[in-house]
């Protein structure tokens, strides 16, 4: 497996671990900066482990505080438009981060998309779109408006290793605890600390925050963030299946949501695929 190839498959995992969210939330009846502050304060605690057990240092610089800042902003927004639109409406709307990646490289880093990149995106967003058609209505325009700015800091996420200087663990690091620092207050005008909100919390600031941003830092090493931002496409994808899963009685998954499915998915296959076939690395 090429160097490439592994960072994907950590892009990958990180995306099974962000799609942990929707379930999760479900069994918190938090406000959502309240959310947010818990779940990152445990994955603070979560990076501050890998980091020592890895032998990692933290670096610290303007573009590790401009990333940094993304992260909060990206953890943020989209627990607050959580709250405020439909899950569906949130989580489309941040994933038009693609699209602002390749906008962002090319305007600020000066680096052109190639064609394979533009044609996955559209492909990919069209089949996240498919997917939420039969229930994108009913949300806040604020919440959207929030939203959209998310996939905006998202996209600034996938660019973390791109900027120059730029570490995006230290940064993810520094992002929760921003979080943490605007969300915890919140947390603490909460009253219900029953075992299932405990419990939902603890797996979000440990797998759905704290292993999906390990995993993104360290596929970020290798993964272009065109590529990383494609393949977290299946996120906005198996979010509401899980959902569909484990609570059948609340989200149905109809057939034109199995079409984008299937789309995302074959999209994201394709475009790594093809990839791999034009430009081929050396294997480790």
């Amino acid at each position: 497996m090429t160097r490439q190839q592994k960072g994907t498959l950590y892009v990958f995992l990180a995306s099974v671990f962000y799609s942990l969210g929707g379930i999760c939330m479900k069994g918190i009846p938090w406000n959502g900066l309240a959310v947010n502050g818990g779940r990152t304060a445990i994955a603070v605690v979560v990076m501050a482990v890998y980091l020592w057990l890895t032998g990692q240092k933290l670096r610290f610089n303007r573009w590790i505080l401009l990333g940094a800042v993304a992260v909060s902003c990206t953890n943020i927004l989209f627990a607050v438009a959580n709250k405020m639109t439909t899950a569906a409406n949130a989580i489309v709307l941040q994933y038009t981060a693609p699209i602002f990646v390749i906008l962002l490289t090319a305007i600020f880093l000066r680096k052109r998309p190639g064609g394979l990149d533009v044609a996955a995106c559209a492909v990919v967003f069209g089949g996240v779109l498919c997917f939420f058609v039969e229930s994108l209505s009913g949300g806040s325009l604020t919440g959207d408006v929030l939203a959209l700015i998310s996939g905006v800091s998202y996209a600034v996420v996938f660019m973390l290793n791109d900027l120059p200087d730029g570490d995006a663990l230290s940064a993810a690091f520094f992002g929760h605890m921003i979080s943490a620092a605007v969300g915890v207050p919140f947390l603490l005008r909460e009253t219900d600390f029953t075992l299932t909100p405990m419990i939902s919390l603890l797996v979000l600031g440990v797998f759905q925050v704290g292993f999906a941003f390990i995993f993104l830092g360290e596929g970020l090493k290798t993964t272009p963030s065109v590529t990383a931002s494609l393949v977290s496409g299946l996120e906005p994808v198996l979010n509401p299946i899980l959902v569909a899963v484990f609570y059948p009685g609340v989200d149905h998954i109809g057939f034109v949501s199995l079409i984008g499915a299937v789309i995302v998915v074959g999209g994201v296959v394709g475009y790594n695929v093809l990839l791999a076939r034009k430009s081929p690395q050396k294997i480790l």
